[in-house]
């Protein structure tokens, strides 16, 4: 072959391969981007079913302990699922403006929720004490034993002890020293509990700590993503508010569920219900909001619906002991 004619040959070779390499580059590119879409398009779906199920649970069952642990359950499948897609899949574009500081700013929220979950763990503790005194009242109360005046007297001072540890932060700062001055005087002085004392076996915050102000530093600065930001992060910028929002709102539902300190619904929280879940979550936003607004709740500690049993059982047997005390000082003047 004349050399000539070899070197076209080969250049039209070396054109082919680079076409050829360019054509493969493309078509790389384009399959990673559908598979990419795809991907989030599957995370966003997962957390649209989760939250319609949630949604799904009636009155009774809503804000109960065993949808509160759905809720849990649902909040660590999503953020399961979020740390694959961002840490796993996709590490390369975290550490890329404006995708890195995205991923700080939910980094901070999750700190901040932290603070919430401590709370939380002090109000279920709470609850805890609350369970053991009502068991008190209720061995009390046994019918296979007579209910004698020391019996009487130690169920009226447990009911006392439930009652003052019921009390929503707001009402005990205001009527402690009157209810303390009631016991003392109903019970005598020895080996009392003081409110301050039983109030600090509750909280391990400190006194100044507010739950309502911990979700609204949660809160500050969400919002959608903008256009040019989905684009610049491939889309990842999605995930992010979407587990931000669901983030918050989590720590919003266990702050109206179970006692804290300082608690408050009254968070700006509103999700375009353009995303799939977006629908659901505003819904049970409401309801819970709703559920909050009911005459018999308004001045309860919690909504957990257990924390409603609770304190309609302490009004039930404090009618009770009333209703005995009265016939005691009836039998009493008779005789």
């Amino acid at each position: 072959m004349p050399a000539t004619e070899y070197q076209r040959s080969f250049g039209r070779t070396l054109l082919n391969l680079r076409r050829d390499s360019v054509h493969s580059v493309a078509e790389s590119s384009t399959t990673e981007s559908t598979q990419m879409e795809a991907e989030l398009e599957s995370f966003q779906r997962r957390v649209a079913e989760r939250f319609v199920d949630l949604n799904a649970s009636t009155s009774e069952d809503l804000l109960s302990l065993e949808w509160v642990g759905k809720l849990l359950e649902s909040f660590l499948l999503c953020q399961e699922e979020f740390r694959v897609i961002i840490v796993s899949n996709h590490r390369e574009l975290v550490a890329k403006p404006p995708m890195d500081r995205m991923v700080s700013e939910y980094f901070d929220r999750s700190v901040k929720a932290l603070d919430v979950c401590n709370a939380i763990r002090d109000g279920v503790e709470r609850i805890r004490q609350w369970q053991k005194l009502i068991e008190i009242v209720v061995c009390a109360f046994d019918r296979t034993r007579p209910l004698g005046e020391g019996t009487f007297r130690r169920a009226k001072k447990t009911l006392i002890d439930l009652a003052i540890g019921m009390l929503d932060d707001k009402d005990a700062s205001s009527s402690s020293s009157v209810t303390q001055q009631h016991r003392n005087r109903s019970f005598g002085r020895n080996k009392e509990k003081t409110i301050g004392h039983f109030r600090s076996l509750s909280w391990s915050v400190s006194r100044s700590w507010s739950a309502s102000k911990q979700l609204q530093a949660l809160g500050n600065g969400l919002a959608p993503p903008r256009a040019g930001d989905v684009t610049a992060t491939s889309g990842l910028a999605v995930p992010v508010y979407t587990m931000a929002s669901v983030l918050l709102f989590v720590m919003w539902a266990l702050v109206a569920a179970i006692p804290c300190q300082d608690r408050g619904l009254q968070v700006h929280f509103n999700v375009p219900r353009s995303f799939q879940w977006g629908g659901s979550l505003m819904s049970l936003h409401d309801r819970i909001i709703e559920e909050s607004r009911k005459r018999e709740r308004r001045n309860s500690c919690g909504l957990l619906k257990e924390i409603n049993q609770i304190e309609r059982s302490s009004r039930l047997m404090g009618s009770w002991l009333i209703l005995f005390s009265f016939r005691c000082r009836r039998r009493r003047r008779l005789e």
